[in-house]
């Protein structure tokens, strides 16, 4: 199917189409440069294998296949607009929040290539691997210096094959000046190492590079509607009545109160600043950050809640319990607390 044929339905005729049906190549568009420059990267630390890349539904590397691939969405700036509407942000949409992602990707497909988690350093490094997956949810330490700061979410304390692929990518990244940066961090050792091993893979080919099947990964045969209704369930979250009690505390004004507003006008009007600065200072995604919102705006609604418009305090009060709640769900997996 040609571009022309799809890039100016309306949403709703779009949603009916099959991803694999829109004819999504990465040849021709504004991100083959960008894949190129990771070559040119691997190529100037004299490392021979460059990942090939395909399209998917998601950023990743495929269990024992050194291939990257990179979400549909970024390939046309139609599916970016939707992935945008639906999910409130498109990840890796900027050349910079690509690159970044690339390079780490990037390692997950040299670990497989050339088999580095079986390499005993390695696994004293990092830790031993497993079959099992990233934990969806993990307690990381924010300062601590026994890990590099690349992706989100201090993400390299997640598992030990991400803590190789985030000190991978802070390794590759140009004009980082990596000993300088981790200067007395624990997490120095770590890219010694990473430095130490890829100069021993400098122009040797891949040891393991077993062939790429397309109806190995057919994720694209599924309808848009499918797939955003998948993908924003894994964001929702139950919201049940435990938070009254402190929503009765912040927004206290009663019907006796003269000059008073209804607290869901309230959030309303401050939804969007307060969507993004959470979601700036706490790292988690906005569309989870607004889902919460919506569901604080519609208690506020059934409580019947109201403010004092001269509460002078109350912005700052809203803005950290809001932070709180995703805080505690970034650390718990869970906006629910344990009183």
């Amino acid at each position: 199917m040609d571009a022309a044929d799809w890039v100016n339905l309306s949403d709703e005729e779009l949603l009916e189409r099959r991803i694999s049906q829109l004819g999504l190549k990465l040849e021709g568009t504004e991100l083959e440069p960008l894949i190129r420059q990771l070559y040119d990267e691997l190529t100037a630390k004299g490392l021979a294998f460059h990942p090939p890349c395909h399209v998917g539904d998601e950023w990743f590397v495929p269990v024992g296949i050194p291939a990257i691939f990179i979400p549909f969405y970024l390939v046309h700036e139609r599916l970016r607009k939707l992935e945008r509407k639906l999910i409130l942000e498109v990840e890796g949409e900027t050349a910079e929040w690509f690159m970044k992602l690339m390079r780490h990707e990037t390692a997950h497909a040299y670990a497989y290539a050339y088999q580095l988690p079986r390499k005993k350093k390695w696994q004293q490094t990092f830790g031993k691997t497993s079959s099992e997956d990233t934990p969806e949810f993990y307690r990381p330490r924010p300062y601590s210096r026994s890990y590099v700061v690349h992706l989100d979410d201090w993400y390299a304390q997640s598992h030990p094959d991400e803590d190789f692929a985030e000190t991978f990518a802070v390794w590759l990244t140009p004009g980082l000046d990596w000993r300088e940066r981790y200067k007395g961090w624990k997490a120095l050792q770590k890219l010694e190492y990473v430095d130490e091993l890829m100069r021993s893979l400098t122009g040797k080919p891949p040891i393991h590079q077993p062939e790429y099947r397309v109806a190995d990964h057919d994720c694209l045969n599924v309808k848009l509607k499918i797939y955003y209704a998948r993908k924003r369930k894994l964001y929702e979250d139950s919201y049940p009545d435990f938070y009254d009690q402190d929503l009765k505390q912040l927004f206290a004004a009663g019907p006796e109160v003269a000059d008073r507003m209804k607290a869901s006008a309230y959030l309303r009007q401050r939804r969007r600043k307060l969507m993004d600065s959470v979601s700036q200072w706490t790292n988690e995604k906005k569309y989870r950050v607004n889902e919460l919102l919506a569901r604080l705006i519609e208690r506020c609604d059934q409580l019947d809640l109201h403010i004092k418009t001269d509460d002078a305090q109350l912005n700052l009060q809203v803005s950290a319990y809001i932070t709180t709640l995703v805080m505690n769900y970034l650390f718990t997996g869970k906006f629910k607390r344990t009183k």
